[in-house]
């Protein structure tokens, strides 16, 4: 996580080939989905010892963490010092157990979109399952009711209306992705598109 203070001049935050905003712009793909409380889950499966389902009100009952963290999108704008609240990945890992070998976990949205990131990249202290944004519930535009929330990839890995997290053996690429997105994301790298 990035800290508060930090000088925005010192290029330390803020990535090659970046322009600041001051506000989150809304990107998506797709149209919104509805939501209805009573009916959503989120299913942790694949290479797992078991599937683990959680209804909204039991998964906002898991501990949460509040935190503040500098933002990237593949389309050039960054915003720092972000705030979001949700469940951190590492508390689910506390309720279902990854086979040996899945070593890489596909995010599954509701309208049938998908990224995937290596399990390891999922274990950083930032990364979350976020359901408020800006000290408010997060909005339908930014993802309500759940976004994957992951600060050190491009923010088109932070998957909006997620759904499922599958643990896997092998990497597939999702949606961007196979659409000519780099397979990683790092922005510090400048990992936009593939080649």
């Amino acid at each position: 996580m990035t800290g508060r203070g930090e000088p925005v001049s010192s290029g330390r935050r803020v990535p090659p080939g970046q322009r600041l905003v001051s506000r989150l712009p809304v990107l998506h793909y797709g149209r919104i989905p509805t939501f209805d409380p009573d009916t959503w889950d989120l299913r942790l499966f694949g290479l797992v010892e078991e599937e683990v389902v959680f209804g909204y009100a039991a998964f906002t009952a898991l501990p949460k963490r509040r935190v503040v963290v500098d933002i990237h999108c593949v389309t050039g704008w960054s915003m720092l010092d972000t705030v979001w609240e949700g469940v951190p990945f590492c508390t689910l890992l506390e309720h279902v157990q990854p086979a040996s070998g899945a070593d890489y976990v596909v995010a599954h949205c509701d309208g049938g979109y998908t990224t995937n990131l290596p399990l390891e990249v999922l274990l950083d202290d930032g990364v979350l399952l976020a359901y408020r944004y800006d000290d408010a519930p997060l909005p339908p535009h930014y993802g309500h009711p759940l976004r994957l929330l992951v600060p050190h990839r491009y923010l088109w890995k932070s998957a909006k209306w997620i759904r499922g997290l599958e643990f896997a053996a092998e990497d597939r690429p999702g949606f961007w992705e196979t659409r000519g997105y780099h397979n990683s994301g790092d922005p510090w790298k400048e990992e936009r598109y593939r080649g």
